[in-house]
């Protein structure tokens, strides 16, 4: 029997926190908006609910962690 190939799993925090779009982008969400909602006006919270795209320095470190994304 010839041995299987190694595949990398999908890294489960990774996929959580990031999403691969049709065209190869990366795709994270914006920090501190979890609590404390309130105090902040509706135009930082309407900016905050967008998606940000991840800097190119980190974009192969988030891919090679999602193989399948």
């Amino acid at each position: 029997m010839p041995k299987s190939i190694a595949r990398s799993k999908t890294r489960k925090a990774v996929a959580k926190r990031f999403k691969i779009t049709g065209t190869g982008k990366v795709l994270r969400s914006h920090a501190t908006r979890r609590h404390l909602m309130a105090s902040r006006n509706a135009k930082s919270k309407r900016h905050l609910a967008k998606a940000a795209l991840v800097d190119k320095t980190d974009v192969a470190r988030v891919k090679a962690n999602l193989p399948f994304g």
